[in-house]
């Protein structure tokens, strides 16, 4: 697979959505947030697709795994903030529905592609 292949991977279209949706929640929030909450969140939600691509890019199916498991970081850190603005009232609670549905969606193929990326490597070259 070329390094530019990545746009070709389900999971990296899914989170590159998962992107857009994040964009458009933090117009949402309230002004006060501007510089505090929703710059966290966008820089999460930015993370996971740009790790995608950059462990796709690089040389190895290990250091492809290390940059699937820094993106599900910002997964998890993105569901937290996801979660911090329900409980502040900023977003509705079919909003957060929406979104939890896209993030746990983008994590079971996170997984995925780092247990066959894991199973591949372990697979003995005959």
């Amino acid at each position: 697979m070329k390094s530019s292949d990545y746009k070709q991977l389900k999971v990296w279209q899914k989170a590159m959505d998962l992107t857009i949706e994040i964009y458009n929640l933090v117009k949402l929030l309230p002004k006060e947030e501007t510089y505090a909450l929703s710059d966290q969140m966008r820089r999460a939600v930015v993370s996971i697709p740009s790790n995608i691509a950059e462990g796709q890019g690089r040389n190895s199916d290990k250091e492809f795994i290390n940059f699937l498991s820094v993106a599900r970081g910002s997964l998890w850190e993105l569901e937290t903030q996801i979660e911090i603005c329900g409980r502040l009232g900023y977003i509705d609670e079919n909003k957060k529905a929406i979104t939890y549905l896209m993030t746990t969606e983008v994590s079971k193929m996170l997984n995925a592609l780092s247990n066959s990326l894991t199973t591949k490597s372990l697979t003995p070259n005959v």
